[in-house]
């Protein structure tokens, strides 16, 4: 990620908001918002709020022209204060995400520990099959975010000058529908005032900035992850899952280092069977070396790994996992999934270049309603329809 000019995101996002366009609105408010809590409680007492999610990474870009147009210079007078505070699990491309955006943006991030264990979930959402027990499995007496109010005590007591944190929620995030641009936390949490430059906007709008302004972002987010939390309950958005007949286009492309991403990638062109070219015409279906089956209970799957031999391995080589992890027993002999291993047969793809299940970007996910669907308790896709290309928007 190169270094940002702070100077040049002022010019650049200060100039499009005097524009009449809808986006450019939502930026002015933005900026107005920024500007009015720096105004308010001084730079040296405004803390930015950044975990590496889409939305935080576009405030963080707003902040820096908001620094820039008040400094006039390429890099902030001092590193910007900005906290961390880790879910259980992170993403490794996540983490290097934020690493990069660090050195890139000069922030002064301070990674909040935060209290381990199933009574301290920073996320309000289950986690099935993570050591931490799900949110409807706690104690009565504790709530979803305990961990996230713990880690933010431990903040204030470390920076009790930072009385103002800037915050990339969204009204269409979990509680943050009756919120406004200003919000004091709840009784019983440190004391803070929550300012929430973006809380207008929705999931299109975050895509169309980061697009329109070129901002690096996580890579998760072009590998069909809409959504990010914790590796336990976080999945590729079914929404965006590509068709069975829909070439792969990612064979030989190499993943962007470091986990970042611009809309400047370049685009595979893969080969019509999503296999790279070969002369030989091949006339059964594959399986890869090993493969997941999800079953139709959300709790459970069968697995099987790489194994010695050439040919897929019988069925009865698989292993059911159930809900509870130490729980194992083998697949039933008369699983469907038999008859499909007989008719695929041990034939392997002419290359090492295999595909399994790809899935769009997320900025190709029309629906923004269905945002979390890659999240364990989020909204189900309806259908097969419910994300198309935007071929016609400038974010495409």
């Amino acid at each position: 990620m190169q270094e940002a000019d702070y100077a040049a995101i002022a010019q650049a996002v200060y100039a499009f908001a005097e524009r009449d366009d809808p986006l450019a609105k939502l930026v002015k408010e933005a900026l107005h918002v920024i500007d009015e809590a720096f105004d308010t409680w001084g730079e040296d007492r405004v803390s930015l709020s950044f975990n590496g999610g889409k939305d935080c990474t576009v405030l963080l870009h707003l902040v820096a022209g908001s620094l820039g147009r008040r400094a006039h210079s390429q890099k902030p007078l001092k590193p910007l204060a900005a906290v961390y505070i880790p879910v259980p699990s992170p993403f490794p491309q996540l983490e290097a995400f934020i690493e990069d955006a660090v050195k890139a943006y000069h922030l002064d991030l301070f990674h909040c520990p935060h209290p381990d264990g199933p009574n301290f979930p920073v996320e309000t959402v289950a986690t099935p099959g993570s050591v931490a027990a799900p949110v409807q499995d706690l104690p009565k007496h504790v709530k979803g975010g305990e961990g996230m109010r713990r880690a933010l005590e431990l903040y204030k007591d470390r920076f009790p000058h930072i009385e103002a944190i800037l915050i990339g929620t969204r009204r269409g995030d979990p509680h943050g529908a009756r919120l406004s641009f200003q919000n004091p936390t709840d009784p019983n949490w440190p004391r803070f005032m929550r300012v929430n430059p973006i809380i207008n906007w929705s999931y299109a709008d975050v895509w169309a900035y980061l697009k329109m302004f070129n901002v690096p972002y996580c890579t998760l987010y072009d590998q069909g992850y809409t959504s990010l939390g914790s590796t336990y309950n976080t999945f590729p958005n079914p929404a965006l899952r590509v068709s069975p007949n829909h070439p792969c286009g990612r064979c030989g492309q190499p993943s962007p280092p470091n986990g970042v991403a611009t809309s400047s990638s370049p685009v595979p062109i893969p080969a019509a069977n999503g296999y790279p070219a070969s002369d030989e015409k091949k006339t059964r279906q594959t399986l890869p070396d090993s493969f997941t089956l999800l079953n139709s209970d959300p709790n459970a799957m069968c697995t099987v790994d790489d194994l010695p031999s050439d040919s897929l391995p019988h069925v009865s080589t698989l292993i059911h996992i159930a809900g509870i992890p130490a729980q194992q027993c083998e697949a039933p002999p008369d699983n469907v999934l038999s008859g499909r291993l007989d008719a695929m047969g041990p034939e392997k793809p002419p290359s090492t270049c295999r595909c399994g299940t790809q899935y769009r970007p997320a900025y190709e996910l029309m629906d923004g309603e269905l945002e979390r669907a890659g999240r364990a308790g989020g909204a189900a896709p309806p259908g097969p329809d419910a994300a198309t290309v935007l071929h016609n928007s400038p974010e495409a």
